[in-house]
């Protein structure tokens, strides 16, 4: 379906409640008390959360990778294939597992 604001196409998902409505609104009005600073502090404690999770991944398919192989697994991950060349290299791309 066409997103007009965003000018691409973009998928609409169903919605699921699992939270009831008090408490929806509660979590709002928290969120609206919050200054700039605890949102930006929020959204960079998720992207850690996240990175340690995929890290988490990364070590369970590569048991024998060091956490230096892990991090560079990561970053390749995150950057893409090709960027991830384009700043670490090929002798850095050489030395991951397969």
């Amino acid at each position: 379906m066409l997103n007009e604001r965003l000018g691409r196409n973009t998928m609409r998902f169903m919605e699921i409640r699992d939270t009831n409505p008090e408490s929806e609104k509660l979590v709002r009005r928290l969120y609206k008390q919050m200054s700039a600073g605890e949102k930006l502090l929020r959204v960079f404690s998720a992207y850690r959360t996240g990175q340690a999770l995929v890290l988490a991944g990364l070590a369970m398919r590569y048991p024998q990778a060091s956490e230096e192989q892990l991090q560079m697994l990561w970053k390749r991950q995150h950057l893409g294939a090709a960027l991830f060349m384009e700043i670490y290299g090929r002798q850095a791309a050489e030395k991951l597992p397969d």
